[in-house]
C-alpha cells in the first residue's frame, strides 16, 4: 500500500474519485492491526476506493491540516473533498459498510 507525503497528498486526491486516506504513525498498535484490513480491502474493492496512507510523524502539517488527535483516523475524499472520517481500528465489514454509499453513488 503506497505511503503518500504532503507534497504528493493534494494531487493524488483530486486525482481519483474515492481516496481513502489512512492516518497512521509506525508505533500504533491499532494501526498496525489495520494495515491487513486495508490491505484485503484494497484487494476486495479494486477501482471503487483508492487507499493509501500517511505517516503522521512524517506528515505532520497534513495531520495538523485534518485535526487528526488519534491514530488511526481514516478520512474518505470524494472529488477532493473529504465527506467520512472514521476513527480506530475497524473490521473490515464495518470498513465496507461505511464506505460502500459513497462508491454506490
Amino acid at each position: 500500500m503506497e505511503i503518500i507525503n504532503s507534497k504528493e497528498f493534494d494531487a493524488l486526491i483530486g486525482s481519483k474519485p474515492l481516496v481513502l486516506v489512512d492516518f497512521f504513525a509506525t508505533w500504533c498498535g491499532p494501526c498496525k492491526m489495520l494495515a491487513p484490513v486495508l490491505e484485503a480491502s484494497a484487494a476486495k474493492w479494486g477501482d471503487k476506493v483508492h487507499i493509501v496512507k500517511v505517516d503522521v510523524d512524517q506528515s505532520n502539517d497534513l495531520a495538523m491540516r485534518f485535526s487528526i488527535m488519534s491514530v488511526p483516523t481514516m478520512i474518505l475524499f470524494q472529488n477532493g473533498k473529504a465527506v467520512k472520517q472514521i476513527q480506530g481500528y475497524q473490521p473490515q465489514a464495518a470498513l465496507e459498510a461505511a464506505l460502500q454509499p459513497y462508491w454506490e453513488k
